[in-house]
């Protein structure tokens, strides 16, 4: 096995330097996780460390530490994710799927496992200027529950966050929504999910696990059209939730580097500082 993907590389290292694990198994005919022991063999921590590594040797520059090239190049392919996002705003139906969430009362927000962290971002900005988001990241029976809460009373709309890897939960759930008559909009790195609206945007793939800068960018331009779509709503829900911070002091008023709680205050006072084992 190994020997198949060092003969690969040796003869195609232009052309490899590019490819993803799955891609480079393929090519050598052995299987994704003999790439990554082929990588580990030679002392890298995975296969996106040995590619990296490599790319100095065909496109040249100063060879860095395999560590520096590896976060280098993660942030590099974010960097190209965000402006794909960029390149096709345009072509996205953010203003229309903005007002279509804006209006729906309640607006259930689904994603499970690793897709749960955005939507949950998602959700917690959406909620301030929404009246009315239910947040599902629990899958089993309370999962079917929350959509059938939802649509009994009176959501139109599911906004689903699905990123790889895909759980087979969360494409079953998405089938139940649509039976039970729920619109469905899915923020996704994929144009062909099969959703109503789709908004998509490409994850980072070059580190251990993805990254989704790209994703979590076109999620916050949802929140700011929904905004849009109820200026008035908007204004007045986070005038009110301002005010309720300042009562109960949610926020620091200070800057954190300089704030001290009642406990930091008494450890630095001057007496503490003395080095004084009598005080």
């Amino acid at each position: 096995m190994q020997r198949r993907i060092a003969h690969y590389l040796s003869e195609n290292l232009d052309e490899a330097i590019f490819l993803s694990s799955v891609e480079l198994a393929e090519r050598s005919g052995v299987s994704q996780p003999s790439v990554t022991r082929f990588a580990m063999v030679l002392g890298f921590a995975g296969y996106p460390e040995l590619r990296q590594a490599l790319r100095p040797l065909v496109l040249g520059g100063p060879v860095e530490s395999p560590q520096e090239t590896l976060l280098q190049g993660a942030i590099d392919n974010e960097i190209r994710n965000l402006a794909v996002v960029r390149e096709r705003l345009a072509g996205f139906p953010l203003k229309e799927l903005g007002e279509w969430l804006a209006a729906a009362e309640p607006l259930p927000v689904l994603g499970l496992r690793v897709s749960s962290g955005l939507a949950t971002t998602f959700a917690y900005y959406a909620r301030r200027v929404h009246p009315d988001v239910r947040l599902l990241t629990h899958g089993g029976s309370e999962l079917i529950d929350g959509l059938h809460a939802a649509r009994r009373a009176g959501a139109e709309w599911l906004l689903a966050v699905v990123l790889p890897r895909y759980p087979t939960e969360a494409m079953n759930a998405l089938q139940y929504a649509e039976k039970l008559g729920l619109r469905v909009a899915a923020l996704c790195d994929r144009a062909d999910f099969p959703a109503e609206v789709v908004l998509d945007a490409p994850v980072g793939d070059r580190l251990v696990f993805d990254s989704h800068a790209a994703p979590l960018a076109l999620a916050m331009a949802l929140v700011e059209a929904m905004a849009d779509a109820a200026p008035l709503r908007t204004q007045a829900r986070l005038e009110e939730y301002e005010r309720m911070t300042d009562e109960t002091g949610t926020f620091l008023t200070t800057d954190p580097a300089t704030h001290r709680d009642p406990v930091s205050r008494d450890l630095a006072a001057p007496g503490d500082l003395t080095g004084d084992p009598a005080q």
